[in-house]
């Protein structure tokens, strides 16, 4: 198969944020979602917290609370149709590729090609080719590479798939810079709400970093 040439997308650069591709299907981008637009929990049918998820070949699945996802692995079948209503919502939410679907890294977003339709983004030169010989092979990864999360909780600004920083007891949290994350860590609970704003619940008492792997 002919590789297509790697294109570059910019997007101007605010403040101390990096400018990304937020994709929606009826939202704006980057817009907070309302609570009414919220995805449901497939095991109790509460709004599911979009920190919370499990991922599958489809995409990832989002739970109220971790206690839900064995109940749903337990009988997967049983909770497929709230799965399928659970998706349907999210198609109309604002998110962010913030991973590799071959490297699973974070994204370069200076590094894409057009797939679809639409931009898929890499870690690095040398991944647009590997995706481009066999798109189907990493339709897995790439469902699952996305953010829903597409707001720094610090500043406000879009995020930078490479300023994050995961949660020993919750989600991956993004943010536009390094500076914004030692914001967050010193004082979770003054930017907790900016995070539920985006469907993601934090326990500021709880926040630390996970410890590496």
């Amino acid at each position: 198969m002919k590789i297509s040439r790697v294109v570059a997308w910019f997007s101007a650069t605010v403040g101390c944020g990096l400018g990304v591709v937020a994709w929606s299907g009826e939202s704006n981008p980057g817009k907070e979602s309302k609570a009414a637009d919220r995805p449901l929990c497939p095991v109790t049918g509460e709004p599911a917290d979009l920190g919370v998820s499990i991922r599958t070949d489809e995409g990832p699945v989002f739970f109220c609370c971790s206690h839900c996802i064995g109940k749903y692995q337990a009988d997967t079948d049983k909770h497929a149709p709230l799965v399928a209503e659970q998706r349907k919502v999210l198609a109309g939410l604002p998110k962010v590729q913030v991973t590799c679907p071959i490297s699973g890294k974070s994204v370069d977003t200076k590094v894409s090609v057009e797939h679809q339709g639409r931009p898929v983004y890499f870690c690095c030169g040398q991944c647009p080719a590997k995706f481009q010989e066999n798109p189907s092979t990493y339709r897995a990864n790439l469902a699952n590479s996305y953010s829903y999360q597409t707001t720094c909780p610090v500043s406000g600004e879009e995020i930078n798939p490479k300023a994050f920083v995961e949660l020993a007891d919750g989600p991956k949290v993004f943010f536009c810079c390094d500076r914004c994350q030692e914001k967050f860590l010193t004082d979770p609970a003054k930017y907790a709400d900016s995070l539920k704003a985006q469907g993601i619940r934090i326990e500021p008492g709880k926040v630390k970093k996970a410890e590496k792997r």
